[in-house]
């Protein structure tokens, strides 16, 4: 189990191609096929491209980038003061400098959230933060039951799910005290009534609805206190850094000898049946946004014994395969792991039930087989693969929250769908472990990838070049800066520049007649398998063999927490507008896979071998 009172959480995401069925760790996506995206990387290849020549990107010659990095996370922690904004801001643009400057990871895109649907369909437009946030109690079909395409779903337990697979389901079946309805960032109480914040902002009293769970119960703050318990001690946890650590939410707790959270120790007091406190160790301004995230929702006191106290009326197995017991307007009903999943309208639902019998998903991830399904008129709310997608099929204009409304067609069955297109907080990456491939590689990859070129011919304008981990529209430093870091780029922005990709190899001793051998590994994605095929044709003769293979994202995710990725796409979605949220995965002492899953959860880079 990770370190309960370090901070880190990652949030990975998932994609089969653009616009397709997706997937994502905690903050990242997957789920009804309407979002995607995946990337990573990072180097300079000749230096920082500010003239210092060592690549630690803040000149001064005798710091590592891995050190800086390091440094500006530590002081991200050490100041969470509202009034340190302006440190931690200059913080994160550090880490920012110094993944850019090892080039331990290449953003490539941040995503544009396409999801496109037939007329039968009456569903809410869905925001910023993503379709796997869309609760379907308002959606309406013609026969009873939405049909939805998901990719491969890890878990249904809320506190070990780290993909949006899983998520979609998930949220049909608990809620939270708070919620961004459809994914549209404007922050709405969903089991909470009211909340009274104390003069200190640390201490929050909830007083929260009356509601049903599915098998029956009555929800009370008992059940949140254990919910919140699980997810901070339970070993089955992936998330507990959310509610236990500086920087996340922070819940004050105790530590034993090896930091981690004392049972029962969680600074959480329930009053009455419906009223609970939560005391803060530190101010976090974003506490009530965090609380959005669904490992947070509530289950009934005890029901799953992996916390001290409880004997569990089902084992943990048990509950994140076949059981769920939630509050949402469905309830479950069935998951075949690769094949679907269903669930069906909990007519005691505490709002008004859900105008839909059931929810039905198919699990595809390839991307010949989507489109089929979807010309098939299978799928009632879909994406469309790039390899099928044709941009000029767009008729849509602007709405007041400046989403792209309109209509896409024909299919190839010759019907014209609705569209809906939604700029994401998200980054899709290629990203590199640095055990196994050296910095002027991971440089050299760079210099040959033009942003321009990749967004418009491969990905066919789905997207925003990405020069940052970081989107620009939660950018720390505002616009202004996030120019200026763009306009430091060094690695020849938007241009396809073989002669210092080969300087920068051959001054490393790899050549054509002696190259440097490696494995491209990306989603079962035929656009993602393109972008390695355009990588690996411009990087013939420069020093670097290129080959390519790809895996399915459970097998993407296991095989880099055992360290054994060295060049690979992935990407994320943001949850919340904190660029701490996304950053943290690069603190280069979280992204050691030998201690990944248990005890750190940063990204599989391996960072820290670069000092080595």
């Amino acid at each position: 189990m990770p370190n309960k009172s370090g901070v880190s959480r990652r949030s990975f995401l998932k994609a089969t191609s653009a616009g397709a069925a997706t997937a994502a760790v905690a903050g990242c996506f997957g789920g009804d096929g309407d979002d995607d995206g995946n990337g990573e990387g990072n180097g300079n290849g000749n230096g920082n491209g500010n003239g210092n020549g060592n690549g630690n990107g803040n000149g001064d010659e005798d710091i590592s980038n891995v050190q800086k990095a390091q440094d500006a996370w530590d002081r991200i922690q050490d100041n969470p003061a509202p009034e340190d904004e302006d440190l931690r801001n200059q913080a994160y643009v550090e880490m920012e400098e110094a993944v850019r400057d090892d080039m331990i990871l290449l953003p490539l895109y941040h995503n544009l959230n396409e999801r496109f649907w037939y007329d039968h369909v009456d569903v809410e437009r869905t925001g910023a933060l993503g379709g796997h946030r869309q609760q379907h109690n308002d959606t309406s079909v013609d026969d009873g039951e939405l049909n939805l395409i998901n990719s491969t779903v890890s878990s249904l337990d809320p506190i070990q799910s780290t993909d949006t697979a899983s998520a979609v389901i998930i949220n049909q079946v608990y809620e939270n005290l708070v919620d961004y309805p459809n994914g549209v960032p404007e922050l709405e109480n969903q089991l909470l009534e009211e909340v009274d914040v104390s003069d200190d902002l640390l201490t929050y009293t909830f007083t929260i609805k009356e509601a049903t769970y599915h098998g029956g119960e009555e929800l009370t703050a008992d059940d949140f206190k254990y919910a919140w318990r699980r997810l901070a001690e339970s070993p089955n946890s992936q998330r507990a850094n959310f509610i236990l650590g500086s920087g996340f939410l922070g819940i004050d707790h105790e530590t034993d000898e090896e930091d981690n959270i004392v049972p029962d120790s969680l600074a959480v007091e329930v009053i009455d049946d419906r009223t609970f406190e939560m005391t803060l160790a530190e101010v976090e301004a974003a506490a009530l946004d965090i609380l959005t995230y669904d490992s947070f929702g509530a289950i009934p006191e005890g029901f799953v014994g992996d916390i001290e106290g409880y004997d569990g009326e089902v084992d943990q197995e048990e509950f994140a395969a076949e059981v769920m017991n939630g509050t949402g307007p469905f309830e479950f009903e069935v998951w075949e792991p690769g094949t679907e999943a269903r669930v069906t309208r909990f007519d005691d639902y505490h709002d008004d039930p859900a105008n839909l019998e059931s929810i039905h998903w198919q699990i595809i991830e390839d991307d010949e087989a989507i489109w089929t399904y979807v010309n098939e008129r299978n799928a009632d709310i879909f994406g469309i693969p790039t390899a099928y997608y044709e941009q000029d099929n767009i008729d849509a204009d602007q709405d007041d929250l400046n989403r792209d409304v309109g209509t896409y067609g024909p299919l190839e069955n010759g019907d014209t769908v609705n569209y809906l297109g939604v700029a994401e907080l998200s980054t899709f990456y290629v990203a590199f472990n640095a055990r196994q491939t050296p910095k002027p590689v991971r440089q050299a990859v760079a210099y040959v990838t033009d942003h321009e070129e990749l967004i418009n011919l491969i990905f066919q304008g789905r997207g925003e070049s990405a020069f940052s981990f970081t989107p620009p529209g939660i950018w720390p430093t505002g616009a202004e800066g996030y120019q200026e870091f763009v306009d430091d780029w060094p690695y020849s922005p938007n241009e396809t520049d073989l002669a210092s990709a080969q300087e920068v190899l051959a001054d490393a001793g790899y050549t054509e007649d002696d190259p440097f051998e490696m494995t491209l590994t990306t989603y079962a994605s035929e656009t993602f398998q393109e972008f390695g095929r355009n990588t690996r044709d411009k990087l013939d003769g420069t020093g670097i063999d290129l080959s390519l293979e790809e895996a399915e994202f459970s097998t993407l995710i296991s095989r880099g927490q055992d360290g054994d990725l060295g060049f690979y796409s992935l990407g994320w979605i943001w949850s919340w507008a904190d660029p701490a949220y996304g950053l943290f995965g690069f603190e280069p002492a979280n992204t050691n896979t030998d201690l990944i899953p248990e005890e750190a959860d940063g990204y599989y880079l391996d960072w820290e071998a670069e000092e080595e």
